[in-house]
């Protein structure tokens, strides 16, 4: 395939060639963004590791019902419109891990936005959320911790 063979594509399908590239650039600029976003995501045997490392603090963000009926081990319970970075929860954490978990990994985002905006330095979220975590197979605690 030549240039001439392309751009003679692109004639005979504008809205297909908009289309691939509307998408191309959707994905390089999501990409760069999670680049400088300033938090990592985290798989579960990630998360595994690094509580396993001690002095993390994993924070579920998910509802009071939901968090009774499962969560990671050893995870500290806020809902997110209680969820402080200056807490005192939080505050005692500042220069230690924190990982953020929700149940499909949305609620997560934002509140690590919120602490690498407050200052923290080692901010990390759980992708995919509690569903990845149990489709890897690993526990879940019932009640409140």
């Amino acid at each position: 395939m030549n240039f001439e063979t392309l751009m003679a594509f692109a004639g005979r399908h504008p809205m297909l060639s908009l289309a691939l590239a509307g998408l191309t650039v959707a994905i390089v600029y999501t990409e760069i963004a999670r680049l400088f976003r300033g938090y990592k995501a985290l798989k579960p045997a990630g998360l595994t590791a690094l509580v396993n490392q001690g002095g993390t603090l994993v924070v579920d963000l998910s509802a009071i019902a939901d968090f009774e009926k499962g969560h990671i081990p050893g995870s500290r319970n806020v809902i997110p419109s209680q969820f402080d970075p200056q807490g005192k929860l939080l505050a005692a954490a500042k220069q230690s891990p924190v990982v953020l978990v929700c149940r499909n990994g949305m609620a997560s985002d934002a509140a690590a936005k919120k602490l690498k905006k407050a200052g923290f330095e080692q901010v990390y979220l759980l992708e995919g959320g509690i569903g990845a975590w149990e489709a890897a197979g690993l526990p879940l605690v019932k009640g409140r911790a």
